[in-house]
């Protein structure tokens, strides 16, 4: 018997629905909340590791998730020439285990609606446009009052609901998101034939320009420069300023350059970082996801923690026979030194790029590698 009946659950997006589905594959009864209408997620594509790949099989959605990304094994590196040479093709580590690709490319909201739609094929109770308004709890449950007005009571409930978290924030957790200095534009766009996997080019008026295959037609291209106040930006200026950091790179640019036309296949942020030290509750509510960490996309490992939480936190709560301080902060202490490894350097790899250094990136990212193999 799991050490929980009913769970409720802030936030759908990916730590959030695996939260979610593993528990209600468990036999709990999981309610969903989620503050937007729909089904949505920021950004046009996304990468999942091997271990992200890992967890997704556990949720019985990776055939699925196959059929819509781009698997690949290879990382290919060109220069910042005019006709962007190849000058290595490196094989990625299987993080996942041998029988997985090393890593996915996705348009996000197809990601975002496989999860879902399993979370609900579980049993999940799903409400969207709602969220927390108060949270009160006692030593046997957490009462709930949701901003349409309606209450509940939980066994746990486990905030998820991202960077910004409303949960934390209800909770007064103090945690300082700090901007790393990078700001990244991603573009969805045409695959061209050539783009077989993963792509980079360090240099130039980007730190990185590279892109990523999201379907057989599709991909995301992306554009890292100095962090910059975009908020004001017109549509118009937003297409061309891509275009002109885009119009500076030669090979698979050329063609990608030629679909850039459309403002809403275009979007910026900035690379954050932050890191909750234990413990990642009080009382009986849990922060997992970029609720807890969060850490710039350098490598691609944002995603991947987020699952790995869910899968550890269902793991715990079904092997035990009740929910007490002991369990949720064996959760923390478990995943606190992974996490904090891998925010740590892919911090590192940012700061290495801004300071212009050469950093020995092939070891820190062989550490990670080895590290992510590992089941967590």
């Amino acid at each position: 018997m799991a050490a929980v009946e009913n769970v409720l659950v802030v936030g759908g997006g990916i730590a959030g629905a695996a939260t979610a589905t593993l528990l209600a594959d468990a036999g709990v009864s999981v309610e969903l909340v989620e503050i937007t209408p729909d089904v949505t997620a920021l950004g046009s594509g996304i990468t999942l590791q091997g271990n992200a790949l890992r967890v997704l099989r556990q949720l019985g959605v990776l055939d699925e998730c196959l059929e819509h990304g781009y698997a690949a094994d290879q990382l290919v590196l060109r220069a910042p020439d005019p006709d962007a040479t190849v000058v290595a093709r490196l094989t990625e580590h299987r993080t996942g285990g041998p029988d997985l690709p090393a890593s996915m490319g996705m348009y996000r909201p197809d990601l975002a609606r496989i999860l879902m739609a399993r979370a609900e094929q579980a049993g999940v109770k799903i409400r969207f446009s709602t969220t927390v308004q108060e949270l009160e709890q006692d030593d046997s449950g957490v009462d709930v009052r949701f901003s349409d007005g309606s209450t509940g009571r939980y066994d746990l409930v486990v905030g998820a609901d991202g960077l910004r978290s409303w949960t934390r924030r209800l909770l007064d957790v103090p945690l300082e998101t700090r901007a790393v200095g990078m700001g990244i534009w991603r573009v969805f766009a045409p695959r061209p034939a050539e783009v077989v996997s993963s792509e980079a080019i360090y240099g130039g008026p980007c730190y990185i320009a590279g892109y990523t295959p999201t379907s057989g037609s599709s991909l995301y291209a992306f554009l890292v420069e100095d962090a910059q106040d975009r908020t004001t930006i017109t549509d118009e200026e937003k297409v061309a300023v891509v275009r002109g950091l885009a119009g500076a790179y030669g090979g698979p640019w050329r063609e990608i350059l030629a679909s850039i036309s459309d403002p809403g296949a275009i979007n910026y942020t900035w690379f954050e970082e932050h890191l909750l030290d234990a413990p990642w509750h009080r009382g009986r509510v849990l922060l997992i996801g970029d609720a807890a960490h969060t850490c710039p996309p350098t490598l691609a490992q944002g995603a991947a923690l987020g699952l790995e939480d869910a899968s550890v936190l269902a793991e715990l709560l079904t092997a035990a026979d009740a929910v007490d301080d002991d369990l949720l902060v064996s959760f923390a202490e478990r995943r606190l030194p992974r996490v904090r490894e891998v925010v740590e350097a892919s911090v590192q790899l940012a700061r290495w790029q801004l300071a212009h250094e050469q950093g020995d990136v092939p070891a820190l990212m062989g550490r990670i590698a080895h590290l992510t193999s590992r089941p967590a």
